[in-house]
């Protein structure tokens, strides 16, 4: 055996060896105080990769499920002034029904009264009922014509459901021939036409996204062309006939930019105006219970009226009843993508702890050999006496 004392190569093959134990165990007190696994990209740099994408994603649904969840307090406050109409609709068709028969007498002055206060209630509830600032039962998310066009629209005895859901905001012109009763509709740059004929009928602007009905009532050639011509003369024939505005309520409920992630609400509006009769231009606001005659014809409108209320109550509902799966989907997916991460990045406390208590021993050893080691040279000093 060789006895040098220039070079100990025991004490190095135990230093080099202590300092693995060392930086293993340093490496398992990281891990155990942290929790991670992955405490820095050297750890692991594809794992950190997937794991930070999870984590983002994880953070973007946190948000669409608060979106959600603000969505759906939205819809009850919505939910609550539609109720209160609809019970104010029901009042009214008591009303009506004792209008409409004879024994009312001279009563029927304090049953309009009445009936036309609730009414103006109707159209009070309607426009009040908001939700951070924005009305919800005026047509919430949906596109609506300007109130000037409006006005004169709902004003044609034998025109209604005039919708612009599916059009483009901007400006549209109406052109008419009174010889071909051919109607065009121009946005400046496309335009689409369909022909008016006597009778009910429905006309679709299939192009441009505008629509409308007209009623039996419509039973003569000069009564086409006065719609016809009326349309084309809207907004006193200015530079556009009618203006479109407005747009769907979208809410995120997704964490990536696909209309799959999205949810649109939209609420038609409920005022006094816009609920009624759906075969005439009859509304809510038109009934008059001073008559017998009024009182029996309001009958019909206060059952269209209350069909109306319904069935934008049922849209309430069905919206409802999407965010309630979205949002234990959204639940489900935090979990699981959450799930995933800590696969990738949090520490096994048991195993890192074994391997801690392996490194711990190592260490010890690794330092009690390095003493031994350094000891060795001192041997040679035998040989110098």
């Amino acid at each position: 055996m060789a006895l040098r004392i220039q070079h100990n190569i025991a004490s190095m093959y135990a230093l080099r060896n202590l300092g693995i134990s060392t930086n293993a165990l340093e490496k398992s007190l990281e891990r155990l105080s942290s929790g991670y696994r992955i405490n820095h990209a050297g750890d692991d740099t594809s794992g950190l990769a997937v794991s930070q994408k999870f984590r983002a994603q994880i953070a973007s649904l946190k948000v669409a499920s608060r979106n959600a969840a603000e969505a759906n307090s939205l819809l009850q406050v919505a939910e609550g002034g539609i109720e209160q109409i609809h019970s104010m609709l029901v009042r009214l068709k008591e009303l009506a029904t004792q209008a409409a028969s004879t024994n009312a007498g001279s009563n029927r002055t304090e049953i309009n009264q009445e009936a036309q206060a609730l009414v103006s209630e109707i159209d009070r509830i309607a426009t009040s009922t908001e939700y951070a600032d924005v009305d919800l039962l005026t047509g919430y998310g949906t596109k609506s014509v300007d109130s000037t066009s409006q006005g004169e629209i709902n004003d044609f005895n034998n025109l209604y459901d005039f919708d612009v859901t599916g059009a483009a905001t901007g400006s549209y012109t109406f052109t008419y021939n009174t010889t071909t009763n051919v109607l065009t509709l121009s946005d400046g740059t496309t335009s689409d036409s369909v022909t008016l004929a006597t009778g009910a009928n429905s006309y679709e602007f299939s192009t441009l996204g505008v629509s409308f009905k007209t009623t039996a009532a419509l039973d003569t050639g000069a009564e086409v062309d006065a719609l016809g011509t009326g349309l084309a003369a809207l907004n006193n024939s200015g530079t556009a006939d009618f203006a479109v505005s407005g747009s769907a309520s979208t809410f995120q409920i997704g964490f990536e930019n696909s209309s799959d992630n999205r949810l649109s609400i939209q609420l038609d509006s409920v005022k006094a105006e816009d609920i009624g009769s759906s075969a005439s231009t009859a509304r809510i606001d038109d009934i008059d219970l001073s008559t017998q005659s009024g009182a029996q014809t309001a009958l019909g409108i206060i059952d269209d009226a209350i069909s109306d209320v319904s069935n934008a109550r049922g849209d309430i509902g069905a919206y409802m009843n999407r965010l309630a799966y979205a949002s234990a989907n959204i639940a489900i997916s935090i979990e699981n993508l959450q799930q995933s991460e800590s696969v990738i990045r949090d520490a096994d406390m048991a195993e890192e702890m074994a391997t801690f208590t392996k490194s711990q021993i190592l260490q010890q050893a690794g330092v009690a050999m390095l003493a031994q080691a350094n000891t060795l040279p001192q041997s040679a000093l035998q040989l110098l006496r």
